[in-house]
């Protein structure tokens, strides 16, 4: 069975910050909350946004939906494309896929906004498939969507990796037995990967293929 190479979307493959918190002071500004700070909008970065927003919301889970409602009302067509493929990815996948790797988006963000930025942003056709979530909130946790992916399309974890730049990534990786690389250029934290260690770190876009190909052959 062909090795296969899991990817996040949002601080791994593309910067998506601009759009993405923009979308999010627009919501509050629409609830009449006053905006976050650019610390909150950071780590809203990468999460499930319903979980961000709840904790903006003073744990309000009834508001938290109305936010992602409205978030999204501003994000599907303008903040979708407030965005930018990181400087060495199409190079990595070209890589990746000259290594006769199969390669998988898994995001937490519903799988339509990843499909559109895949395809807008010229990488879709390097790609086995896009997984994300869906709008009514199915496989919006990460180790729900990895185990999702991995039975589709009959992956074995153990010769396969998930690649990431947040905990959620490493924690989703964990629950479904496969190596987790975490990459240093999107929103996760130092502290954040102390807590939550990958089994390797790449902090150059240029490394990561090479890192993908030294964790696979540690596996059977």
């Amino acid at each position: 069975m062909t090795p296969a190479v899991l990817l996040d979307l949002d601080g791994t493959l593309t910067d998506p910050y601009p759009g993405i918190s923009a979308s999010i002071l627009y919501a509050l500004e629409r609830l009449g909350y006053p905006p976050a700070d650019e610390q909150t909008l950071r780590a809203a970065v990468g999460p499930p946004l319903e979980g961000a927003f709840a904790t903006m919301l003073g744990g309000d889970a009834v508001l938290a939906k109305e936010a992602l409602r409205l978030y999204r009302e501003r994000y599907a067509p303008i903040g979708i494309y407030e965005n930018r493929v990181f400087d060495g990815i199409p190079q990595m996948l070209t890589d990746l896929r000259a290594a006769g790797l199969r390669l998988y988006i898994a995001s937490s963000k519903p799988r339509a906004f990843c499909e559109s930025i895949a395809s807008h942003f010229g990488f879709a056709d390097q790609l086995d498939r896009i997984y994300g979530s869906e709008f009514d909130g199915r496989l919006v946790a990460k180790a729900d969507l990895i185990g999702h992916l991995l039975a589709e399309e009959r992956v074995d974890p153990l010769r396969s990796v998930m690649v990431g730049d947040r905990r959620h990534d490493v924690e989703g990786a964990r629950a479904n037995g496969l190596r987790v690389i975490g990459v240093s250029w999107g929103y996760g934290s130092p502290e954040e990967f102390a807590a939550f260690p990958p089994d390797a770190m790449v902090d150059d876009v240029a490394a990561l293929a090479g890192e993908v190909l030294r964790q696979l052959e540690r596996r059977p």
